[in-house]
Protein backbone atom coordinates (compact mmCIF):
# COMPACT_ATOMS: atom_id res chain seq x y z
CA UNK A 1 0.00 0.00 0.00
CA UNK A 2 2.83 2.44 0.88
CA UNK A 3 4.59 1.57 -2.37
CA UNK A 4 1.51 2.42 -4.37
CA UNK A 5 1.21 5.83 -2.68
CA UNK A 6 4.85 6.62 -3.30
CA UNK A 7 4.54 5.57 -6.92
CA UNK A 8 1.54 7.85 -7.37
CA UNK A 9 3.44 10.77 -5.78
CA UNK A 10 6.34 10.40 -8.16
CA UNK A 11 3.95 10.33 -11.06
CA UNK A 12 2.32 13.63 -9.98
CA UNK A 13 5.74 15.32 -9.52
CA UNK A 14 6.87 14.30 -12.99
CA UNK A 15 3.64 15.58 -14.46
CA UNK A 16 4.12 19.02 -12.84
CA UNK A 17 7.75 19.28 -14.04
CA UNK A 18 6.78 18.37 -17.62
CA UNK A 19 4.06 21.04 -17.64
CA UNK A 20 6.49 23.73 -16.46
CA UNK A 21 9.12 22.83 -19.03
CA UNK A 22 6.50 22.93 -21.82
CA UNK A 23 5.49 26.47 -20.77
CA UNK A 24 9.13 27.58 -20.79
CA UNK A 25 9.68 26.14 -24.25
CA UNK A 26 6.69 28.06 -25.58
CA UNK A 27 7.76 31.44 -24.15
CA UNK A 28 10.55 32.16 -26.73
CA UNK A 29 8.13 31.54 -29.58
CA UNK A 30 5.69 33.95 -28.06
CA UNK A 31 8.43 36.64 -27.65
CA UNK A 32 9.59 36.16 -31.25
CA UNK A 33 6.03 36.59 -32.41
CA UNK A 34 5.88 39.91 -30.53
CA UNK A 35 9.15 41.06 -32.10
CA UNK A 36 7.85 40.31 -35.57
CA UNK A 37 4.74 42.27 -34.85
CA UNK A 38 6.75 45.39 -33.74
CA UNK A 39 6.45 48.59 -35.83
CA UNK A 40 8.86 50.01 -38.53
CA UNK A 41 12.35 51.12 -37.55
CA UNK A 42 12.63 54.90 -36.94
CA UNK A 43 15.35 56.52 -39.09
CA UNK A 44 16.51 59.95 -40.18
CA UNK A 45 16.79 60.86 -43.85
CA UNK A 46 18.24 63.51 -46.14
CA UNK A 47 16.58 64.95 -49.22
CA UNK A 48 19.35 64.99 -51.83
CA UNK A 49 20.11 68.30 -53.55
CA UNK A 50 23.02 69.84 -55.43
CA UNK A 51 25.43 72.56 -54.30
CA UNK A 52 28.59 74.30 -55.45
CA UNK A 53 31.92 72.92 -54.24
CA UNK A 54 35.56 73.64 -55.00
CA UNK A 55 38.04 70.85 -55.63
CA UNK A 56 40.95 72.02 -53.48
CA UNK A 57 44.11 70.42 -52.11
CA UNK A 58 46.51 71.59 -49.41
CA UNK A 59 50.27 70.99 -49.52
CA UNK A 60 53.32 72.38 -47.75
CA UNK A 61 55.75 74.76 -49.39
CA UNK A 62 58.79 76.97 -48.82
CA UNK A 63 59.28 80.69 -49.41
CA UNK A 64 62.23 81.34 -51.74
CA UNK A 65 63.87 84.52 -53.04
CA UNK A 66 63.56 85.12 -56.74
CA UNK A 67 67.36 84.84 -56.99
CA UNK A 68 70.04 83.80 -54.50
CA UNK A 69 73.79 83.76 -55.21
CA UNK A 70 76.92 82.81 -53.30
CA UNK A 71 79.51 85.58 -53.65
CA UNK A 72 82.96 84.13 -54.39
CA UNK A 73 86.18 85.63 -55.78
CA UNK A 74 87.36 84.67 -59.24
CA UNK A 75 91.09 84.73 -58.37
CA UNK A 76 93.39 84.22 -55.41
CA UNK A 77 94.52 87.23 -53.42
CA UNK A 78 94.47 89.29 -50.27
CA UNK A 79 91.37 91.27 -49.35
CA UNK A 80 92.18 94.97 -49.14
CA UNK A 81 88.58 96.23 -49.07
CA UNK A 82 85.34 94.68 -47.81
CA UNK A 83 81.95 96.37 -48.03
CA UNK A 84 79.55 93.74 -46.71
CA UNK A 85 76.92 95.25 -44.42
CA UNK A 86 75.11 92.21 -43.11
CA UNK A 87 71.41 92.42 -43.86
CA UNK A 88 71.95 95.57 -45.90
CA UNK A 89 70.53 96.30 -49.34
CA UNK A 90 72.85 96.88 -52.31
CA UNK A 91 72.30 97.96 -55.88
CA UNK A 92 73.43 96.14 -58.98
CA UNK A 93 77.12 96.82 -59.63
CA UNK A 94 77.98 98.04 -56.12
CA UNK A 95 81.55 97.16 -55.08
CA UNK A 96 81.43 94.49 -52.36
CA UNK A 97 85.10 93.53 -52.03
CA UNK A 98 88.51 94.28 -53.52
CA UNK A 99 91.58 92.04 -53.86
CA UNK A 100 95.10 93.46 -53.95
CA UNK A 101 96.02 94.39 -57.55
CA UNK A 102 99.22 96.44 -57.16
CA UNK A 103 101.25 94.08 -59.32
CA UNK A 104 98.64 94.16 -62.09
CA UNK A 105 98.46 97.96 -62.00
CA UNK A 106 102.26 98.18 -62.36
CA UNK A 107 102.19 95.77 -65.26
CA UNK A 108 99.44 97.83 -66.90
CA UNK A 109 101.53 101.02 -66.67
CA UNK A 110 104.53 99.25 -68.19
CA UNK A 111 102.45 97.96 -71.10
CA UNK A 112 100.99 101.39 -71.79
CA UNK A 113 104.48 102.91 -71.99
CA UNK A 114 105.60 100.16 -74.36
CA UNK A 115 102.51 100.79 -76.47
CA UNK A 116 103.35 104.48 -76.80
CA UNK A 117 106.83 103.63 -78.11
CA UNK A 118 105.43 100.95 -80.41
CA UNK A 119 102.89 103.41 -81.85
CA UNK A 120 105.62 105.95 -82.67
CA UNK A 121 107.73 103.25 -84.29
CA UNK A 122 104.75 102.12 -86.37
CA UNK A 123 104.06 105.70 -87.51
CA UNK A 124 107.68 106.25 -88.67
CA UNK A 125 107.83 102.98 -90.52
CA UNK A 126 104.50 103.70 -92.21
CA UNK A 127 105.97 106.92 -93.61
CA UNK A 128 109.09 105.08 -94.74
CA UNK A 129 106.97 102.45 -96.43
CA UNK A 130 105.30 105.14 -98.53
CA UNK A 131 108.67 106.13 -100.03
CA UNK A 132 109.89 102.53 -100.19
CA UNK A 133 112.36 103.20 -97.39
CA UNK A 134 111.55 99.82 -95.75
CA UNK A 135 110.01 96.59 -96.85
CA UNK A 136 106.41 95.64 -96.25
CA UNK A 137 107.56 92.87 -93.93
CA UNK A 138 109.38 95.31 -91.63
CA UNK A 139 106.27 97.46 -91.37
CA UNK A 140 104.05 94.45 -90.67
CA UNK A 141 106.31 93.45 -87.77
CA UNK A 142 106.01 96.89 -86.19
CA UNK A 143 102.23 96.83 -86.60
CA UNK A 144 102.13 93.35 -85.03
CA UNK A 145 104.04 94.64 -82.00
CA UNK A 146 101.42 97.36 -81.52
CA UNK A 147 98.54 94.88 -81.73
CA UNK A 148 100.22 92.49 -79.27
CA UNK A 149 100.71 95.25 -76.71
CA UNK A 150 97.07 96.33 -77.06
CA UNK A 151 95.95 92.74 -76.47
CA UNK A 152 98.20 92.47 -73.39
CA UNK A 153 96.73 95.69 -72.00
CA UNK A 154 93.18 94.40 -72.48
CA UNK A 155 94.07 91.12 -70.75
CA UNK A 156 95.64 92.97 -67.83
CA UNK A 157 92.58 95.21 -67.48
CA UNK A 158 90.36 92.11 -67.40
CA UNK A 159 92.54 90.61 -64.63
CA UNK A 160 92.27 93.87 -62.69
CA UNK A 161 88.47 93.82 -63.03
CA UNK A 162 88.48 90.29 -61.60
CA UNK A 163 89.96 91.69 -58.38
CA UNK A 164 86.76 93.69 -57.91
CA UNK A 165 83.75 91.74 -56.61
CA UNK A 166 80.50 93.53 -57.43
CA UNK A 167 76.82 92.84 -56.75
CA UNK A 168 75.30 90.88 -59.65
CA UNK A 169 71.86 92.40 -58.99
CA UNK A 170 70.01 94.50 -56.45
CA UNK A 171 69.34 92.52 -53.31
CA UNK A 172 69.97 91.93 -49.63
CA UNK A 173 73.34 90.85 -48.25
CA UNK A 174 73.55 87.83 -45.94
CA UNK A 175 76.12 87.09 -43.24
CA UNK A 176 79.74 87.72 -44.16
CA UNK A 177 82.12 84.78 -43.98
CA UNK A 178 85.53 86.57 -44.22
CA UNK A 179 87.33 89.60 -42.78
CA UNK A 180 89.51 92.28 -44.38
CA UNK A 181 93.13 91.20 -44.88
CA UNK A 182 92.27 87.52 -45.36
CA UNK A 183 93.84 85.60 -48.23
CA UNK A 184 91.01 84.13 -50.26
CA UNK A 185 90.53 81.84 -53.25
CA UNK A 186 87.58 80.86 -55.48
CA UNK A 187 86.69 78.16 -52.94
CA UNK A 188 85.86 80.78 -50.28
CA UNK A 189 82.30 82.11 -49.91
CA UNK A 190 82.36 85.77 -48.93
CA UNK A 191 78.60 86.07 -48.38
CA UNK A 192 75.29 85.50 -50.13
CA UNK A 193 72.98 87.93 -51.86
CA UNK A 194 69.24 87.42 -52.27
CA UNK A 195 66.73 89.24 -54.42
CA UNK A 196 64.08 89.72 -51.74
CA UNK A 197 61.98 92.29 -53.56
CA UNK A 198 60.48 89.42 -55.52
CA UNK A 199 59.68 86.18 -53.70
CA UNK A 200 58.48 82.76 -54.78
CA UNK A 201 56.79 79.85 -53.07
CA UNK A 202 57.92 76.35 -54.02
CA UNK A 203 55.81 73.25 -53.32
CA UNK A 204 55.19 69.71 -54.56
CA UNK A 205 51.89 68.08 -55.57
CA UNK A 206 51.03 64.40 -56.21
CA UNK A 207 51.43 63.34 -59.81
CA UNK A 208 47.66 62.85 -60.29
CA UNK A 209 47.26 66.63 -60.12
CA UNK A 210 50.19 67.42 -62.41
CA UNK A 211 48.00 67.98 -65.48
CA UNK A 212 46.00 70.67 -63.65
CA UNK A 213 48.94 72.75 -62.38
CA UNK A 214 49.26 75.01 -65.42
CA UNK A 215 51.25 78.21 -65.78
CA UNK A 216 49.16 81.18 -64.66
CA UNK A 217 47.06 79.24 -62.09
CA UNK A 218 46.23 81.31 -59.00
CA UNK A 219 47.03 79.78 -55.60
CA UNK A 220 46.76 80.90 -51.99
CA UNK A 221 49.05 80.26 -49.04
CA UNK A 222 49.59 81.08 -45.36
CA UNK A 223 52.69 81.39 -43.17
CA UNK A 224 53.23 80.96 -39.44
CA UNK A 225 52.91 84.15 -37.42
CA UNK A 226 50.70 85.94 -39.93
CA UNK A 227 46.96 85.67 -40.35
CA UNK A 228 47.17 87.13 -43.84
CA UNK A 229 46.18 85.12 -46.89
CA UNK A 230 48.76 85.60 -49.65
CA UNK A 231 48.25 85.13 -53.37
CA UNK A 232 50.67 83.77 -55.94
CA UNK A 233 50.67 82.75 -59.60
CA UNK A 234 52.22 79.54 -60.90
CA UNK A 235 55.23 80.60 -63.00
CA UNK A 236 57.23 77.39 -63.48
CA UNK A 237 57.03 73.64 -62.96
CA UNK A 238 59.51 70.81 -63.11
CA UNK A 239 59.76 69.04 -66.45
CA UNK A 240 59.16 65.60 -64.91
CA UNK A 241 57.75 63.88 -61.82
CA UNK A 242 60.22 62.85 -59.14
CA UNK A 243 60.71 59.07 -59.36
CA UNK A 244 61.19 58.68 -55.60
CA UNK A 245 58.27 60.69 -54.23
CA UNK A 246 56.04 60.68 -57.35
CA UNK A 247 55.50 64.40 -56.81
CA UNK A 248 55.79 67.34 -59.19
CA UNK A 249 57.69 70.42 -58.01
CA UNK A 250 56.03 73.76 -58.78
CA UNK A 251 57.03 77.40 -58.24
CA UNK A 252 54.70 80.39 -58.00
CA UNK A 253 55.48 84.11 -57.96
CA UNK A 254 54.15 85.93 -54.89
CA UNK A 255 52.11 88.98 -55.81
CA UNK A 256 52.55 91.11 -52.68
CA UNK A 257 55.13 90.40 -50.00
CA UNK A 258 55.46 91.85 -46.49
CA UNK A 259 57.75 91.59 -43.47
CA UNK A 260 56.34 88.19 -42.48
CA UNK A 261 57.52 86.54 -45.70
CA UNK A 262 61.15 85.54 -45.19
CA UNK A 263 63.10 83.25 -47.52
CA UNK A 264 63.12 79.72 -46.14
CA UNK A 265 59.84 80.13 -44.22
CA UNK A 266 57.28 77.30 -44.09
CA UNK A 267 54.08 77.88 -46.06
CA UNK A 268 50.74 76.08 -46.22
CA UNK A 269 49.57 76.19 -49.83
CA UNK A 270 45.93 75.81 -50.87
CA UNK A 271 45.26 75.06 -54.54
CA UNK A 272 41.78 75.24 -56.06
CA UNK A 273 41.80 72.90 -59.05
CA UNK A 274 38.20 73.34 -60.18
CA UNK A 275 34.59 74.13 -59.22
CA UNK A 276 31.46 71.98 -59.55
CA UNK A 277 28.12 73.81 -59.46
CA UNK A 278 26.03 70.59 -59.38
CA UNK A 279 27.81 68.49 -56.78
CA UNK A 280 25.94 66.05 -54.51
CA UNK A 281 27.45 65.94 -51.01
CA UNK A 282 26.27 63.42 -48.40
CA UNK A 283 27.33 62.71 -44.79
CA UNK A 284 30.22 60.29 -44.41
CA UNK A 285 28.27 58.09 -41.96
CA UNK A 286 25.58 57.38 -44.57
CA UNK A 287 28.01 55.30 -46.66
CA UNK A 288 28.28 51.54 -46.14
CA UNK A 289 31.64 50.03 -47.18
CA UNK A 290 31.30 46.71 -49.02
CA UNK A 291 33.76 44.28 -50.54
CA UNK A 292 33.63 45.76 -54.03
CA UNK A 293 32.92 49.40 -53.31
CA UNK A 294 30.47 51.54 -51.38
CA UNK A 295 26.71 51.50 -50.87
CA UNK A 296 23.96 53.76 -49.63
CA UNK A 297 20.34 53.14 -48.64
CA UNK A 298 17.60 55.12 -50.38
CA UNK A 299 13.90 55.25 -49.48
CA UNK A 300 11.85 54.76 -52.64
CA UNK A 301 8.00 54.64 -52.41
CA UNK A 302 8.14 53.41 -48.83
CA UNK A 303 10.65 50.64 -49.69
CA UNK A 304 14.36 50.75 -48.93
CA UNK A 305 16.82 50.26 -51.76
CA UNK A 306 20.53 49.48 -51.54
CA UNK A 307 22.57 51.28 -54.22
CA UNK A 308 26.19 51.11 -55.27
CA UNK A 309 27.83 54.53 -55.60
CA UNK A 310 31.07 56.09 -56.80
CA UNK A 311 32.54 58.92 -54.74
CA UNK A 312 34.70 61.96 -55.51
CA UNK A 313 36.25 64.60 -53.27
CA UNK A 314 35.64 64.72 -49.55
CA UNK A 315 36.03 67.05 -46.60
CA UNK A 316 36.02 66.46 -42.87
CA UNK A 317 32.35 65.36 -42.68
CA UNK A 318 30.98 64.87 -46.20
CA UNK A 319 31.70 62.97 -49.40
CA UNK A 320 30.81 63.82 -52.97
CA UNK A 321 28.74 61.22 -54.88
CA UNK A 322 29.49 61.27 -58.60
CA UNK A 323 27.43 58.21 -59.56
CA UNK A 324 24.48 56.30 -58.04
CA UNK A 325 22.49 59.14 -56.48
CA UNK A 326 20.25 61.81 -58.00
CA UNK A 327 18.66 65.06 -56.93
CA UNK A 328 15.37 64.48 -55.07
CA UNK A 329 16.29 61.03 -53.72
CA UNK A 330 15.65 60.37 -50.03
CA UNK A 331 18.86 59.13 -48.42
CA UNK A 332 18.67 57.27 -45.10
CA UNK A 333 21.40 58.53 -42.75
CA UNK A 334 20.82 56.62 -39.47
CA UNK A 335 20.16 53.03 -38.40
CA UNK A 336 22.01 51.62 -41.40
CA UNK A 337 23.40 48.58 -39.57
CA UNK A 338 19.90 47.36 -38.65
CA UNK A 339 18.33 47.58 -42.10
CA UNK A 340 17.72 44.67 -44.46
CA UNK A 341 16.24 44.69 -47.98
CA UNK A 342 12.76 43.85 -46.61
CA UNK A 343 12.92 46.14 -43.55
CA UNK A 344 10.19 48.68 -42.85
CA UNK A 345 11.25 52.17 -41.82
CA UNK A 346 9.64 55.31 -40.52
CA UNK A 347 11.30 58.68 -41.19
CA UNK A 348 11.34 60.70 -37.97
CA UNK A 349 13.39 63.58 -39.33
CA UNK A 350 13.93 64.74 -42.91
CA UNK A 351 16.66 67.25 -43.60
Amino acid sequence: MIHRLLGGGWFCALLVLFSCSEKKSQSPGQNGSNAQKSGPLPVEALLVKTETISNAIEVTGTILPNEVTEIRPEINGRLVYLNLREGGVVRKGDLLAKIFDGDLQAQLKKLKVQLQIANKTEERQRELLKINGISQQDYDLSLLAVNNLQADIELTEVNISRTEIRAPYAGRIGLKRVSPGAYISPSNILTTISETERLRVEFSVPEKYSSELNIGLDIRFYVEGSGTQYNAVVSARESSVDQTTRNLTVRADIRAADKYLLPGSFAKVRIILGKDDNAIMIPTQSIIPVARGKQIIVLNDGQIEFRNIRTGVRDSARVQVVEGLSTGDTLITTGLMFLRPDSKVKVTRLQ
